[in-house]
């Protein structure tokens, strides 16, 4: 068998995240980025390890665990590349447990690789779904809450503010959205983007404020720069700005 490589997109913080009511579930609109991604390659051999360098993108028992919960056996060393940091808000984690799968031949269901996910990290980016950014994604419990419209078209200018933040799946100090699902539905089957990017720039400011993050730049970058609004990784350091195309 020779050496093969799977690459899986990530994404670019969320458009939305946050409680649904007060005590109500951690759930997100997330932002897909073809540009990011994480290849995982195989050579194959005897045996299963991952390379040194995989380490720090994902931990070997993390990549035994997803395995054993999907059923799945693969022999050979494993390396894992990503194209954006661990603990950016971009989707390392999950990009790299979607890639480990595919590359050990999965082909089943998402929802069931999600569930796997779910049970190795505790919490999972929709990046397995076939339309993540159309999906109200509760991400520490594994279910599509709701089917979004599909937002417009936008072009995202972004990068990395901060230190590296990975996601906490016990952290459920997120303000409620509940308010901004309705309107964001609206705003999405009207395909208003400057209606879409207020309420991404709504998100975004409520986790910073509840976060203690009130120096942020991205706000007024936004501004200065004459774009529609502002997304954020609601835990990890990416931050865009959100223009028309």
């Amino acid at each position: 068998m020779s050496a093969r490589s799977v690459r899986v997109a990530g994404h670019f913080g969320e458009l939305l995240q946050g409680r649904i009511g007060r005590d109500g579930p951690v759930a997100l609109v997330t932002l897909p980025c073809d540009a990011l991604g994480v290849t995982a390659s195989l050579v194959p051999g005897q045996g299963f390890g991952l390379s040194q360098a995989s380490a720090a993108i994902m931990p070997e028992d993390r990549a035994i665990k997803l395995l054993a919960f999907l059923k799945l056996t693969i022999a050979g060393q494993i390396s894992f590349a990503a194209e954006m940091p661990p603990g950016g808000g971009a989707g390392v984690s999950t990009a790299a447990l979607v890639a480990l799968a595919r590359l050990a031949g999965w082909q089943g269901d998402a929802m069931a690789l999600a569930r796997g996910c779910i049970a190795v990290e505790g919490a999972s980016d929709p990046l397995m779904l076939p339309l993540p950014s159309q999906t109200l994604w509760a991400s520490r419990r594994g279910e599509v809450l709701a089917s979004l419209p599909p937002p417009p078209a936008m072009e995202i200018v972004g990068g990395f503010f901060g230190p590296p933040r990975r996601t906490d799946p016990q952290d459920m100090d997120f303000p409620d959205i509940a308010d901004l699902i309705p309107q964001w539905i609206l705003a999405t089957m009207a395909r208003d983007l400057p209606r879409i990017a207020a309420l991404t720039s709504t998100s975004a400011e409520r986790t910073l404020s509840r976060r203690g993050a009130q120096s942020d730049p991205t706000a007024s970058l936004a501004v200065d720069l004459g774009a529609l609004g502002h997304v954020i990784a609601h835990t990890g350091s990416a931050r865009g700005l959100i223009f028309a195309p």
